[in-house]
C-alpha cells in the first residue's frame, strides 16, 4: 500500500478496523488462487478475503453473469418477484436437507445470525440464547451478543441473555485431558446442568467448525448429543455456516453434518462463500419457524439480482467440478505436509481443520501460553515468500488460519506449505 493510501485511510476511518500487515497491503487485482498487490507483486491466495472467494479470483462464470444481469437490472428490493432470488432459494432449500425449509436472504453472515436470533426468540418467546465459548458470529449488536471471544466483543450491552456452553475447543479448558466420548459425555452433562439454572433458552448457536476463534471443533457427534438434550425441551438449534458451509470441510457439504445423527438443525446461516466475494448471506429454516413473524418485513439489499445471479453461478460451478471432493483430498495433503513441518517446529502446538480449513496454533515453546507475537512474525514472512494466510484465536490462543480457494491445486498446496514452512522455520 501506498503511504499516502494508508494515511487516507487512517484519517477518515475507525481506528478499530483492523488491517493485517506492518506495511499493509492494497490488493489491486486477482485471478485463480492468486492476488496482485499495488506494486506488481504476486500473492498465492491461502485466505480468499477470510473464506469469502470460495472458488477462484475473477472466475469466469460467475463475472460473466455478474456482468450480464448488470446489463438488465441490478435491483428492484424484495418488494417485487425476483427470478434469481426464488431459483437459488430453490436450490438452497434442496441442499439444505432441512424439512419444508424457507429461505430468506441477507447481504453477510452477520445479518444471518441476527435474522436467526430474531426468528428463535420471537417462535419460543425468550430472549435467552445459549452460545458456545471461543464462539464468533458477527460484528452487530445483537451478534456481538452471543459471541463468546473478548477480542471481538466490544461492549457487554445486549438485548440477549447469553449463556455459554462447554465443547468448542477440543484441546483446551477442564476437559481436554478427556478421550473424545468422555469429551461429549461432560459437555452433555454440563449443558443439562445449566439448564437446570435457567428458565428455557430459545435456541442454542454454534459454529460447527470455529472460524474466528483458530479453526477449533468439537469430537463428532457433540452437538447431535447436544439436540437430543434441546429436542427434550423444545429449544431450537442454530448452526453457523457461515464458515464452514458449501463443502469447505471436505467430509460434509455443511459442517453440521458431522453432528448430524440426530437430524438437521432447525436453523441453518449461511454467506461467506457461496458469493465468491458479493455481498451473500442467509437463513434456512423450516417454514413454521421462518413464518412464525407477525409484523411485515422486508429486505432493501438482501437477495438482489445481481449478487443471486453471481451466487447461482459459483454454486453451479463448485457442483459441477465437485470443490467439495477437491477439498477433502487437496486439504488432506496439505494438512498433513504442516504437520510434517510442525513437528519440527517447537512454536507449533497443533494442525487441526478439516478440508480447507486449517489452523496452525503457535504456543511459547514448551508451554500452552499464545504467542501472538509469532504468529505476526509468521504472517510477515509468509507475505514476504509470496503467500497470505489469515490469524485467529481466543482466550490466550494465536493461531495461524488457512483457508484458500476450493479450487486449490496440489502443485499450490505444495508451494504454499514451502513457503509457510520457510516462515515457520523464521520464528
Amino acid at each position: 500500500m501506498t503511504p499516502d493510501l494508508f494515511g487516507r485511510h487512517r484519517a477518515v476511518l475507525p481506528d478499530w478496523l483492523a488491517l493485517y500487515y506492518e506495511d499493509p497491503l492494497e490488493i489491486t487485482h486477482g485471478e485463480g488462487r492468486h492476488v496482485w498487490d499495488a506494486a506488481g507483486n504476486k500473492y498465492l491466495d491461502f485466505f480468499g478475503g477470510i473464506l469469502t472467494t470460495m472458488t477462484a479470483h475473477a472466475l469466469p462464470e460467475v463475472t460473466k453473469a455478474v456482468s450480464e444481469q448488470a446489463g438488465r437490472i441490478i435491483h428492484s428490493s424484495t418488494l417485487y418477484l425476483n427470478r434469481p432470488m426464488v431459483e437459488l432459494a430453490e436450490r438452497v432449500a434442496r441442499l439444505s436437507a432441512v424439512p419444508d425449509a424457507r429461505v430468506f436472504f441477507t447481504t453477510s453472515g452477520t445479518e444471518a445470525n441476527d435474522t436467526a436470533l430474531l426468528l428463535a426468540t420471537a417462535y419460543r418467546r425468550s430472549n435467552t440464547v445459549l452460545a458456545m465459548r471461543n464462539s464468533y458470529h458477527g460484528r452487530s449488536f445483537g451478534s456481538v451478543g452471543i459471541t463468546g471471544n473478548r477480542g471481538w466483543s466490544p461492549t457487554s450491552l445486549s438485548p440477549l441473555q447469553t449463556l455459554y456452553v462447554h465443547g468448542g475447543v477440543r484441546t483446551r479448558g477442564p476437559y481436554a485431558h478427556l478421550d473424545d466420548r468422555e469429551f461429549i459425555d461432560a459437555c452433555v452433562d454440563d449443558l443439562r446442568d445449566l439448564l437446570g439454572h435457567t428458565r428455557a433458552p430459545a435456541a442454542l448457536i454454534a459454529e460447527p467448525v470455529q472460524g474466528v476463534g483458530g479453526f477449533t471443533s468439537p469430537p463428532d457427534g457433540l452437538y447431535a448429543a447436544f439436540r437430543d438434550v434441546l429436542h427434550e425441551r423444545g429449544i431450537l438449534w442454530i448452526s453457523d455456516e457461515v464458515q464452514t458451509g458449501w463443502g469447505r470441510t471436505g467430509e460434509h457439504f455443511w459442517g453440521w453434518q458431522a453432528h448430524g445423527r440426530s437430524g438437521p438443525p432447525d436453523i441453518v446461516t449461511f454467506a461467506k462463500g457461496i458469493g465468491n466475494g458479493m455481498s451473500v448471506g442467509g437463513v434456512v429454516a423450516r417454514a413454521e419457524i421462518m413464518n412464525c413473524l407477525d409484523a411485515n418485513s422486508i429486505s432493501t439489499f438482501g437477495g438482489t439480482q445481481v449478487t443471486m445471479a453471481a451466487a447461482l453461478a459459483n454454486l453451479a460451478y463448485l457442483l459441477e467440478h465437485d470443490l467439495q471432493g477437491n477439498a477433502r483430498r487437496v486439504g488432506g495433503l496439505l494438512t498433513e505436509r504442516l504437520r510434517a513441518v510442525a513437528a519440527q517446529v517447537p512454536h507449533v502446538r497443533e494442525v487441526r481443520g478439516r478440508g480447507l480449513m486449517i489452523g496452525i496454533e503457535l504456543t511459547r515453546p514448551g508451554s500452552d501460553e499464545a504467542a501472538p507475537e509469532a504468529a505476526s512474525a509468521v504472517l510477515e514472512e509468509a507475505r514476504t515468500g509470496g503467500l497470505l494466510v489469515g490469524k485467529g484465536g481466543g482466550h490466550d490462543t494465536s493461531v495461524l488460519r488457512v483457508a484458500p480457494p476450493l479450487s486449490l491445486t496440489v502443485a499450490e498446496a505444495e508451494e504454499g506449505a514451502a513457503i509457510l514452512e520457510r516462515a515457520l522455520r523464521s520464528i
